[in-house]
């Protein structure tokens, strides 16, 4: 997962091949409560592991229900009609599929509890649920601005003659609360009745789908009425899918309809059209706009058909979070597209049609907002943006599809790691199937003598900046190794084997660690020995030939900090940003001399300096690749600089390479 602060999207052209998507937030968090307030042992198959559905985890141990997991399977057991665990303070995040449907359950089951999250969930509206409850004779009060959380919750003294009234205009997650908490005392036909116009339906029907999974039948007259019959009893079904997540569907659906061309698609695996999601609908409107889309039973397939995407003018309520996807697509639709019905998005994790508005219109965009629609025209003229996020992980998967922009220009997601919240690893399926040309994905060299500590700054900034990473120095050691294991002999008669065999290192470089198949080598390649055979293999011109072209495969999406001594100036001299990193023999005498002593190897400071000095005149002065710095680079000495420093430098020579402004 891209933990940076933010992360640049470089232009992209075009996509294709295949992405396999995490397990639905809306099903998994319906489905793990359900299962804990059930009777009996209910394994969970492809559970969503985000950050709502750990504090909903969290929460249940706490109350006390028995959770254990066997490989990818959850087996979780339920309270089975044991009263939670009580008192209890519960943490929920920002996670509005745990807040809503705990605060009815341990409402009606009752106890003494405190139900928190994060300060926007402090924010998003309640009250209309806590109405209800309190209507139903539940114990429900505010811990701070009435309406919003947090709540405290004590022992109920239920009413249950009546019909429940419940408001279904602002959030379909209240009227989804009482459907599940509701069995739990149904000793009589329980009644809800919706009062308003009830949004996001399609979310109610995975509710009442998932009720019946766990032996819950109710009776739906229209939208407005709802009945728990008298006697039912939440069961555990034994064993539960979790379906692939729609919303997550509709990013790779809209790649595809925007990008996937010439004989190339974008296939998602994971769910159907037969999903039981509502946003599996987002498939016909990407239709609409001129998406070709085929499907089957557990994947879908889509490439670009009309071009540009046609515009659209669209009731959304039932697709209110793929409605944000819509909202991307329309920059490249050839005329104004409007999304309607959309009062949803200013409760949730973001008031979302504000934010949408904000940042579309930082592309370009010519953009109007009202209070439950968003007209979208496209740019005119595009430009580079920096994609503020609102720690809302839509805002952020929505808009990575701007880098497609036809203008070839990047566009900077901040925040990136808010995605954590439904789809840990997006921007890594992002990239998998998102394609460009080679010169666009950006490189940032770092070349210089030894002990200069280019591989120690080269690290943190590809840390910094979520970009790959390549040791170019530790390859010839890790060609030697992978031979040695293979029982080849370093010399000429076995160089075309040991060329094949460096032109596919199986070799991953994580922050200062090295990895060669699977296996961490780090230490392996640092002694004597493998430097003495990373010298035999360097000799093989064939070897070298190949680990160029290994070095040339290591520039991938979204970008890569290469070190050694000719990145710049020989393997990438095209790259946007050359560092030349440098520092006296004297000073790097002395950290040489710091770095042996600490492993207990004895030597002297002066004879170190005599060795680089030496070793310096020697690559100045090779035939092949000479270490000198690039015409273009910017030069480093860090002599009297802590890498902290030297890191931040380079940054802020990244950053003024950039078109972003101050957007």
């Amino acid at each position: 997962m891209f933990t940076s602060e933010f992360l640049d999207l470089p232009p992209l052209q075009s996509a294709g091949g295949e992405v396999v998507l995490p397990g639905s937030k809306s099903i998994s968090n319906r489905v793990l409560l359900l299962a804990a307030l059930c009777e009996g042992t209910t394994d969970i198959h492809d559970l969503l592991d985000s950050d709502d559905t750990r504090v909903m985890l969290a929460a249940l141990e706490q109350l006390g229900c028995g959770i254990e997991r066997d490989g990818v399977v959850l087996r979780l057991t339920g309270l089975g009609g044991r009263p939670p665990r009580s008192p209890a303070h519960l943490f929920l995040g920002n996670a509005g599929t745990a807040m809503r449907p705990l605060t009815a359950a341990l409402a009606v089951l009752g106890g003494d509890f405190e139900l928190r999250g994060v300060a926007r969930m402090h924010e998003r509206p309640i009250g209309d649920l806590v109405e209800a409850l309190q209507a139903l004779g539940c114990d429900v009060g505010y811990l701070g601005q009435p309406g919003y959380p947090p709540l405290r919750i004590g022992t109920p003294r239920l009413v249950l003659e009546r019909p429940i009234q419940v408001r279904g205009d602002v959030s379909s997650q209240f009227l989804t609360a009482l459907l599940m908490a509701l069995p739990l005392v149904a000793a009589q036909d329980v009644v809800i009745e919706v009062q308003g116009e009830l949004i996001s339906k399609p979310y109610i029907e995975i509710t009442l789908n998932l009720l019946a999974r766990f032996g819950v039948v109710v009776r739906r007259e229209a939208w407005r009425r709802f009945i728990i019959p008298a006697g039912s009893r939440l069961s555990s079904p034994g064993a539960v899918h979790v379906e692939a997540d729609a919303s997550s569907a509709s990013y790779f659906v809209a790649l595809g309809a925007i990008a996937a061309q010439d004989g190339d698609s974008v296939r998602i695996r994971g769910l159907g059209r037969d999903s039981i999601q509502g946003d599996i609908r987002f498939l016909e409107a990407a239709e609409q706009m001129g998406a070709e889309i085929r499907s089957g039973p557990n994947w879908i397939e889509v490439r670009r058909g009309a071009w540009p995407l046609r515009p659209i003018d669209l009731d959304c309520n039932h697709i209110p979070d793929a409605a944000m996807t819509l909202a991307v697509m329309a920059l490249f639709a050839q005329g104004p597209s409007t999304l309607r019905n959309i009062a949803s998005w200013r409760v949730k994790e973001t008031d979302r049609i504000a934010a949408m508005a904000a940042e579309l219109r930082k592309l370009g965009a010519d953009v109007e907002e009202g209070g439950d629609f968003l007209r979208v025209a496209p740019p005119t003229h595009w430009r580079a943006a920096r994609i503020r996020t609102y720690d809302d992980h839509r805002v952020a998967m929505c808009f990575s599809l701007a880098a497609f922009n036809p203008a070839a220009l990047p566009v900077r997601i901040e925040d990136p790691q808010c995605v954590a919240k439904t789809f840990p690893h997006y921007f890594e399926a992002f990239f998998s199937v998102a394609r460009t040309a080679p010169a666009h994905v950006p490189v940032i060299c770092v070349d210089g003598p030894t002990a200069s500590g280019k591989g120690t700054l080269a690290s943190r900034i590809a840390q910094r900046l979520g970009w790959h990473y390549l040791d170019s120095g530790a390859l010839y050691r890790l060609t030697a190794l992978a031979a040695v294991q293979s029982g080849l002999s370093l010399d000429a008669g076995h160089e075309a084997a040991i060329a094949r065999m460096a032109e596919r290192l199986p070799v991953r470089f994580d922050s200062e660690r090295v990895w060669l198949d699977g296996v961490d080598v780090s230490d392996a390649i640092r002694t004597e020995a493998a430097g003495m055979n990373a010298s035999r293999v360097s000799a093989l011109p064939a070897v070298r030939a190949a680990l160029v072209s290994l070095q040339h495969s290591f520039r991938a999406l979204p970008g890569l900090v290469a070190d050694g001594r000719d990145m710049g100036t020989v393997i990438f001299p095209d790259a946007p940003l050359k560092v030349y990193l440098t520092a006296s023999a004297a000073q790097r005498a002395e950290r040489r001399h710091r770095q042996l002593s600490a492993k207990g190897i004895a030597t002297t400071i002066d004879g170190l300096r005599a060795d680089l000095e030496a070793r310096d005149a020697r690559d100045s002065q090779r035939a092949v690749a000479p270490l000198v710095p690039a015409p273009d680079a910017l030069l480093l000495d860090n002599s009297e600089q802590s890498i902290d420093q030297s890191v931040q430098l380079v940054l802020q020579w990244w950053e003024d390479r950039q078109p972003f402004g101050s957007s």
